[in-house]
C-alpha cells in the first residue's frame, strides 16, 4: 500500500492464467482474485496491473470499461473475463485508454517475432480515473 496525502492506494501485482489453460483454472483464479479483491479496504484507491494474459477488444459492450485504444479488436476468453470482473468491480483498463503507436501498445511477441498482442494492463478505480480526469 501506498500512503498518499488525502487517501492510500493499494497496488497489486496480477498474474492471471494464460488463455489455452482450462476453464476451471481460469473460474478457480477468477474467485480467489475477487475474495482478495473484496477484502481490500473499501475507500482506498486500487490499481491492478501485470499480466493478465488476455486481450481487451474494443467491442461496445466493455466501451464504458475500456477505451477504444486496445491493440486489438476483438477480445479473447480472458478478456471477457477481465472485461466482466472490472465491470462488477467499478473498474477501467487504463491500458486500453490512450492513444500509441501500436509498436508502442504490445506487451507480448511471439518466439518467432511475427505476432504481438496486447496482454499486460493497468486497471484503476473508475472514481479516481473521473476524479483525475474531472470526468
Amino acid at each position: 500500500m501506498l500512503g498518499g496525502r488525502w487517501h492510500n492506494i493499494i497496488v497489486v501485482n496480477v498474474h492471471a492464467p494464460s488463455e489455452g489453460k482450462c476453464d476451471q483454472s481460469k473460474d478457480s483464479f477468477y474467485e480467489e482474485f475477487e475474495q482478495v479483491f473484496d477484502h481490500f479496504p473499501k475507500y482506498h484507491m486500487k490499481m491492478l496491473l501485470g499480466d493478465f494474459n488476455a486481450k481487451v477488444g474494443r467491442q461496445n459492450i466493455f466501451k464504458p470499461t475500456t477505451g477504444h485504444e486496445s491493440l486489438q479488436q476483438d477480445s479473447n476468453d480472458n478478456g471477457v473475463r477481465l472485461g466482466n470482473f472490472a465491470t462488477s468491480k467499478n473498474l477501467v483498463v487504463k491500458s486500453t485508454m490512450f492513444p500509441h503507436r501500436n509498436i508502442h501498445k504490445y506487451t507480448w511477441t511471439s518466439p518467432d517475432g511475427k505476432k504481438h498482442n496486447q496482454i499486460d494492463h493497468v486497471l484503476t478505480d473508475r472514481r479516481w480515473y473521473s476524479s483525475v480526469l474531472n470526468v
